[in-house]
């Protein structure tokens, strides 16, 4: 498990560095226009924002506290995936426990 939740956690700070090297170099306003001009740039996103969905509902079934639950998903909504991999991390152990409990 131990080796689960680091590949989680470098994958996570390895998105972070993508995202922050693309915010340095590269034209956010223009890229995103470029990708709404696109059916499938469009059909990306809608992707990209149902998976943000589907995991902000694990998230929300998981956290014991609203207020823990709606930090991690409005994470999840601005950050990407970097927050799904990261609190992949933190919770693969009792997710796991919860998802195949001992038998």
């Amino acid at each position: 498990m131990i080796v689960i939740r680091i590949v989680y956690l470098l994958a996570g700070i390895g998105f972070a560095a993508i995202i922050i090297w693309a915010f340095g170099v590269g034209d956010f306003g223009a890229s995103f226009t470029a990708i709404l001009a696109d059916p499938w740039g469009v059909v990306a996103l809608a992707d990209l924002y149902l998976g943000f969905l589907l995991f902000a509902f694990i998230i929300a079934g998981f956290e014991a506290s609203a207020l823990r639950a709606t930090v991690w998903i409005v994470a999840l909504v601005v950050l990407g995936n970097t927050i799904s991999a990261i609190w992949l991390a933190l919770n693969a152990p009792q997710l796991w426990r919860r998802i195949r409990p001992a038998t």
